[in-house]
């Protein structure tokens, strides 16, 4: 029987500088998607394919992601109540968000890297698999990317990463990307990753992406990593995966089936994704289109 997996970790303590000067005060995490932040979309999947726990690995300017996801004030719940059955949705969805979920929190300390909040939560995953996701993108995808990365683990027993096919040639100096056996269509035993190779040097055309499962002999692996950094070097998780790999550890990546990519993480592409849930909401979907098309007619 395999553990069942009840545990993730969103680390949230980054400065999100390729926003400032909003992101000064606003985490780039609360950043809204229309009329939700990035990262309730993030804590809705996970919660949607299983997880009970979510541990959010901040710094001291992150109390706005502590804020969003505690029980909703006196003082707002009695102004949504006064607004009678007008209201009502609102009182519920606000009250749903703190309910989802148990909410841990941990402020960050160790060098820079992607590999330190997973040090920082070690006590708290224990002897257990887990998913690692970031908080400022997303793969939309039916069955969600949680619940595809949880089938695999569950039929094959180790650590897998979230995969997306590149598209464009940009994309290979964008991402890392797994080198490998293809055991079935998008699914791939990994024997290497490669940051950032550029097209030339890919070892294909999967880039790992977005999420990740890891099995706890990620921890032993990270610390062994830690005790080889120089000064000044970072801590990446992708670090402590070419170990496990050189020591004979099965890592596979999946491609995420029937899914589509979005990175809130820069402006423009952040942008893209506003416009396109915009677009296809109910209640302002067909409206904002008029708008847009009205506003590029101006502009031919």
């Amino acid at each position: 029987m395999m553990a069942k997996i009840t545990k993730a970790v969103i680390p949230a303590a980054g400065f999100g500088t390729r926003f400032l000067p909003q992101t000064k005060a606003i985490p780039k995490e609360m950043l809204p998607i229309v009329d939700k932040p990035v990262i309730q979309y993030v804590v809705e999947e996970l919660v949607n394919a299983g997880i009970k726990d979510i541990i959010l690995v901040t710094g001291y300017h992150k109390r706005t992601i502590e804020d969003h996801f505690d029980s909703p004030s006196k003082d707002l719940v009695e102004n949504l109540e006064l607004g009678g059955a007008k209201k009502q949705p609102l009182l519920e969805a606000v009250k749903d968000i703190s309910e989802m979920a148990n909410f841990i929190y941990v402020r960050q300390k160790g060098p820079y890297g992607n590999g330190t909040p997973l040090l920082n939560v070690k006590d708290l995953i224990g002897n257990e698999p887990f998913i690692y996701t970031w908080s400022d993108d997303f793969i939309v995808a039916k069955p969600s990317r949680f619940k595809q990365l949880i089938s695999v683990y569950e039929e094959f027993g180790c650590s897998v990463l979230a995969g997306i096919r590149a598209r464009r040639d940009e994309d290979y100096n964008r991402y890392g990307f797994a080198g490998g056996k293809e055991i079935k269509p998008g699914l791939m035993a990994i024997n290497q990753l490669i940051e950032k190779p550029g097209k030339a040097k890919a070892p294909s055309d999967l880039a790992t992406v977005s999420g990740f499962l890891f099995t706890p002999e990620i921890f032993g692996y990270l610390e062994k990593s830690l005790t080889q950094l120089k000064p000044g070097q970072e801590l990446w998780y992708n670090d402590a995966i070419k170990l496990m790999l050189a020591d004979g550890k099965k890592v596979m990546v999946r491609e995420i089936a029937n899914g589509k990519y979005y990175d809130t993480g820069n402006k423009l592409d952040y942008l893209k994704t506003v416009v396109e849930f915009a677009l296809k909401r109910e209640d302002i979907g067909a409206e904002f289109k008029r708008y847009l098309q009205h506003e590029l007619k101006l502009t031919d």
